[in-house]
Formats: structure tokens, C-alpha cells, sequence
């Protein structure tokens, strides 16, 4: 895993990390008050198979305060919308991520899912000369920041029932823009969990 890092020093790049995740109408379980005896019930919609496709990035770099870049795609259940991120929306989402970050090379860090390796995202990978891409281990979630995105979001929709995936897919950017633009180290800290650590070895 120190390759990356050497990799990200001697370009003077960004390291990314970047994860994609979903979350349905039904609501996350979550812990609530109530009046004893009582006990409390969310009532769900249960309208429509829609979903909300989320893909995000955590980039850092030494000197500099630890982005978070997000898209947010709703899939209302219809057929001829996507049904997830494909290649190019993940080449897309680089692409913007260059810019947001001054142009500068970005090393990235990512699984081993099938649209991250395909030829057609190597294609778009081999593309970019800005761009060195890195996979983490199989079976290794808790090396990418990006889940503590995943998981600090979804306990903030616990127990919210929206009433359709434009309102669920409008409370997540809600919820991931507040998380852009903290101040008290949230970011860092989810980095920190994973024990990583971006100093060059």
C-alpha cells in the first residue's frame, strides 16, 4: 500500500480515494426517542422501486484541507434510465475532480469493481496522463475513507421516510454538501480510521 504514496510524492499529486454506494426508499434503522410504551413507527411510501446511486471521493494531500467530492444519480425504477455509475460517469467525475483540485496529478485509489477495471475504463484511464490509478486489496472496505462518507450519511437519513426518490436523492446532496464544508475534521477523521496514513513513507 506504501506504493501509492511514493507514487502521489513524486508527482506532487492527490490522493483519492474514491467509492460508489446506493440507498433505497426504506429508510436506515435508526435509534429514537419515544414515550414509554410507545413504541415509535416510520411509516414508508413503498411508491416505486426507486434508488439513489452515490459516488464520492476523498482527496488530501500534505498541506492542504481534505476535499470531498460528490455525484448524486437518481433512478426512478424506469427502464431506459441508468441503473448505476457507469465508465464514463466515473471518468467524468475524475475529470471535474482535476479541475476542482488546480490541475494537479491525481494518484487514485480504488476496489476492484468490475466498471473500475473493464477494458473500457482502462481506456479512459490510459487516457489521461494526469492519472495513476492504484486498487486496493480484495475484500478491504475499511482501507477506503469514502465508507465513513457512506456510513455518516446513512445514519443521518435514519428513520426519515421521503416520499420519493427526487426528495431522497435532494436530502443526500443536502447531507453530503454540509459534510463538504465542515470544519471540525470530519474528513481527516474518517482517513485517520482506516489507519492510513498520506506522509510519504
Amino acid at each position: 500500500m506504501a506504493a501509492y504514496k511514493r507514487t502521489a510524492a513524486q508527482l506532487k499529486a492527490w490522493i483519492v480515494f474514491e467509492d460508489e454506494s446506493g440507498q433505497s426508499l426504506r429508510p436506515p434503522k435508526a435509534r429514537t426517542w419515544s414515550r414509554r410504551g410507545m413504541t415509535p413507527q416510520v411509516l414508508v411510501s413503498g411508491k416505486g422501486s426507486g434508488r439513489v446511486n452515490l459516488a464520492g471521493m476523498i482527496a488530501m494531500r500534505a498541506g492542504f484541507r481534505t476535499r470531498l467530492i460528490y455525484r448524486v444519480l437518481a433512478n426512478h425504477g424506469r427502464k431506459t434510465e441508468k441503473k448505476g455509475f457507469r465508465e464514463r460517469d466515473l471518468a467524468g467525475m475524475l475529470d471535474a475532480a482535476h479541475q476542482q483540485l488546480g490541475g494537479a496529478p491525481i494518484v487514485l485509489v480504488w476496489d476492484n469493481d468490475t466498471a473500475h477495471r473493464d477494458g473500457a475504463m482502462k481506456a479512459l484511464i490510459a487516457g489521461r496522463p494526469w492519472l495513476t490509478v492504484f486498487y486496493l486489496p480484495a475484500y478491504s472496505p475499511m482501507l477506503n475513507p469514502v465508507e465513513g462518507v457512506w456510513s455518516v450519511l446513512k445514519r443521518s437519513l435514519g428513520n426519515l421516510a421521503p416520499r420519493g426518490t427526487d426528495a431522497l436523492a435532494a436530502l443526500a446532496k443536502t447531507r453530503l454538501r454540509c459534510m463538504q464544508y465542515r470544519t471540525d475534521g470530519l474528513l481527516d477523521g474518517l482517513v485517520a480510521e482506516t489507519g492510513l496514513d498520506i506522509k510519504p513513507p
